[in-house]
């Protein structure tokens, strides 16, 4: 008979938790795109996709607003040849609005103190 120890045992436990957040993240399959829509802190991407564009955007507070990198390119195409970046300053509550040709638009929104960006549906 197999006998675990309390150390085996949580190093165990700790491995099975880690194999199935693995899983339970990854893709369903090959083609699909993470996606991350936020609201998220200073640093952390928000992942999506508006019309044939591919979308990461992230900020800094800055002077109480939000200072945004945005990565624009086309989905079908993931070679930098593409891709355009925007930056730009929004004060707390206000906009921006990243168009594509398709005529869709995200919106995405630069939280009270500058403490989360959203995309606004």
């Amino acid at each position: 008979m197999f006998v675990l120890t309390r150390i085996q045992f949580v190093q165990f436990a700790a491995a099975g938790a880690l194999a199935a957040l693995s899983v339970a993240s990854a893709p369903a399959g090959a083609d699909e795109m993470i996606q991350n829509l936020g609201p998220v802190g200073p640093h952390e991407p928000l992942i999506t996709t508006v019309g044939s564009k591919r979308v990461i955007a992230f900020y800094v507070p800055s002077n109480g607003g939000c200072d945004i990198d945005a990565i624009v390119w086309d989905a079908d195409h993931a070679d930098s040849g593409t891709a355009a970046r925007i930056r730009v300053n929004v004060r707390p509550g206000h906009v921006i609005h990243v168009d594509s040709a398709e005529n869709r638009s995200l919106t995405l929104r630069c939280g009270d103190l500058a403490a989360t960006l959203a995309i606004i549906r």
